[in-house]
């Protein structure tokens, strides 16, 4: 037997074994594909991807390293197809109809998977909590307009969790039918915000402008009538959509127009190395220094705190809620209180005022020291015996003092950790 030969056959075998492994990996991607179905979240993950290159190339002889880059990407992205098909009855509710912005976000972030108009705000979210869907894009804060407050309220006294928050910039367009001139247009139409995003272009040209329920319902009358004067405010996606011509590109005056875009999930958010963004929602009592004492523990753990924001809770006259959201940061001491209240509280969102999300915001991820194991016992602890306020069962715990001390010196009201 020549040298040809024994290599031919190592490479018969080697190929045998990288077919048994091929399969295992397949199953272990099946696996991936339907934890990101019941969390709520995109096939893609290009910081993962990029961490596994970086990682296995080092195993890799140096004058074979190009090559088996080229090769695990192209594994990965047969892992992606397969986990494509196994999500393609994923179904993505959001509010509007086709070409809303919030269709275009749904589309953007999940690139397989059904997408289900729902007429309102309410209706996505319910179609969530009620199964219907496995999760829903809902708008939380505009770069513009500032904070989407209906969905603030749906998040702090519904059921669901957030998966993920994203960037979406808004860049408006006019659009018309095919074959109209710029010059022809007498009427403007869309959503009020579109139209006054863009106000100081519409007002130079004088056109009339016509409200909408929103940019695609505008986008869809002017599709279907017959009229070749009248333009509409949308998006680029829009335009595509539903046929028309772009007669002029990001029309809006603020150039960095952005949404942000919340995935809404059933699923129990469970505490990962990898989160570094806090979203909670919280009451305190209405006594001198009970909210001052509850953010400054934020600091004094060296987390960044960068929003808060309070809404009225609905409940009683005066009595609000707190939306806190900022960054996580390792910090030297084990208890890292905020990081209980931020981290472990998305576990636990049967009660009324909750952790809503850790995630990796925007798909980036930071590493979280070994002090996890902190926040997965007082998660498991209160998982069983539900809010602070109302926990009795806490002092069977392990530094179940530490745990309440805190809570009661910084009087914080029904909190789930």
């Amino acid at each position: 037997m020549n040298n040809l030969q024994n290599a031919r056959r190592s490479i018969e075998k080697i190929d045998a074994e990288m077919a048994e492994l091929f399969e295992k990996r397949m199953k272990a991607a099946e696996v991936v594909a339907e934890f990101k179905r019941e969390n709520a979240l995109p096939i893609e993950d290009k910081k993962r991807e990029a961490e596994l290159t970086a990682k296995n190339s080092e195993f890799v002889s140096f004058e074979y390293q190009p090559y088996y880059e080229s090769f695990i990407q192209n594994v990965m992205d047969v892992s992606k197809k397969y986990q494509k098909r196994v999500l393609e009855g994923m179904r993505i509710a959001y509010s509007g109809v086709e070409g809303a912005f919030a269709h275009i976000a749904a589309r953007r972030i999940f690139r397989c998977g059904e997408t289900v108009s729902c007429p309102d705000f309410d209706s996505a979210y319910k179609a969530v909590e009620e199964g219907t869907c496995d999760c829903a894009v809902l708008p939380i804060e505009n770069s513009y307009a500032g904070d989407v407050d209906r969905v603030l309220d749906l998040a702090f006294h519904g059921n669901l969790t957030v998966s993920g928050i994203y960037d979406m910039p808004l860049g408006q367009s006019l659009l018309a039918k095919p074959g109209t001139d710029i010059d022809n247009i007498t009427e403007v139409r869309s959503h009020p915000q579109a139209l006054s995003q863009c106000m100081p272009y519409l007002k130079r040209h004088g056109w009339r402008l016509t409200q909408a329920v929103n940019t695609a319902v505008a986008a869809k009358s002017v599709a279907e009538g017959d009229r070749k004067d009248i333009a509409v405010v949308a998006s680029k996606d829009t335009a595509e959509l539903y046929g028309l011509k772009i007669l002029q590109e990001d029309i809006n005056e603020n150039k960095n127009n952005t949404t942000r875009f919340a995935v809404f999930t059933r699923a129990e958010c469970k505490v990962s190395p990898k989160d570094e963004h806090f979203l909670i929602m919280f009451t305190t009592k209405n006594e001198p220094g009970s909210l001052g004492g509850a953010i400054a523990v934020i600091g004094e753990y060296r987390f960044n705190l960068r929003s808060l924001k309070s809404r009225p809770t609905g409940n009683e006259n005066w009595e609000y809620y707190f939306y806190a959201e900022g960054r996580a940061y390792p910090a030297p001491t084990w208890l890292r209180f905020p990081l209980m209240m931020h981290r472990s509280v998305i576990r636990f969102q049967l009660y009324d005022a909750k952790m809503v999300g850790p995630f990796g915001l925007y798909g980036i991820a930071q590493g979280v020291d070994e002090l996890d194991a902190a926040v997965l016992l007082v998660g498991h602890v209160l998982s069983r015996h539900g809010t602070v306020k109302n926990h009795v069962g806490m002092r069977r715990a392990r530094h179940d003092a530490q745990i309440v001390d805190v809570c009661q010196r910084f009087q914080l009201l029904d909190l789930v950790l």
